[in-house]
């Protein structure tokens, strides 16, 4: 099985910086300037890939790191 059939070990903690910081999706999406159906895929983890300009806009209006948003589980 390749690594695309596993999916992915990725995951996204967008819910819970929003929640911490009482900020809704609609919020960072207006604030970032991506829409928010694509911020809503990045948030539910189905995205394949994050361009580093949108992750520094991220952690910019967030006020935290990439390691903030972005983890690595082991199955």
């Amino acid at each position: 099985m390749s690594a695309e059939d596993e999916g992915t070990n990725i995951v996204v903690k967008l819910d819970d910086l929003l929640h911490a910081r009482r900020m809704t999706l609609t919020d960072l999406s207006e604030r970032v300037g991506l829409t928010l159906a694509n911020l809503s895929i990045l948030k539910t983890g189905k995205a394949r890939a994050i361009r580093f300009s949108t992750l520094e806009a991220i952690c910019r209006e967030l006020d935290c790191q990439p390691g903030d948003v972005l983890g690595y589980e082991v199955n």
